[in-house]
């Protein structure tokens, strides 16, 4: 469930001296468009696909030597100050990934970002997701639908919808990388 608690436009500074708060430090909260919205925990479900789908990346791109992928991680397009979105999981290839970050959000956007449908999520929510990490230069986007074990697959060419007994493939971003999508939802 995704709560906002305050009406008024909110910059990223703000958002983290917020954040920084002691009764905020155990809570999730992302900016979004310059509001501030508390995300509800994931569900068993959220964090069983999570987990398949990472271990099946980490393998790949590991073995590959292609880049970083990591979950739940905060991430900021430097130049836009209203918003500060923390993506299920990613990826940022090699060329692109700077310095481990240690503290608050990543400084730039991933390469792919992935998000799982929580059941509290819209689909609209989603798909909203999806145009503004597109919008903010993330080359590709995978949202994963577990009620309809659906994925939709968004890029520079447009939105590709794959079902339960398609493949997924890494296209540009991961290429040689397959996933049968039904593994993800066993």
């Amino acid at each position: 469930m995704h709560m906002t608690l305050q009406a008024k436009f909110h910059t990223v500074t703000d958002f983290e001296q917020f954040i920084a708060q002691p009764e905020n430090r155990d809570r999730r909260f992302e900016l979004i468009h310059g509001t501030i919205v508390e995300k509800s925990m994931p569900t068993e479900e959220h964090g069983l696909i999570v987990a398949r789908l990472v271990a099946w990346l980490l393998a790949f791109v590991e073995a590959n030597g292609l880049g970083r992928v990591v979950v739940e991680t905060a991430y900021r397009k430097d130049a836009d100050t209203l918003n500060r979105r923390i993506l299920d999981i990613s990826f940022t290839n090699t060329e692109r990934a700077g310095p481990v970050v240690k503290r608050g959000a990543v400084p730039q956007m991933p390469d792919l970002a992935i998000e799982v449908k929580s059941p509290d999520d819209t689909y609209a929510e989603m798909r909203e997701k999806a145009s503004y990490y597109l919008n903010s230069g993330v080359n590709a986007v995978w949202l994963i639908f577990p009620d309809v074990q659906r994925i939709e697959v968004y890029s520079g060419e447009g939105v590709t919808v794959h079902e339960v007994t398609d493949t997924l493939h890494g296209g540009d971003v991961l290429p040689n990388f397959s996933l049968t999508i039904s593994k993800l939802f066993a």
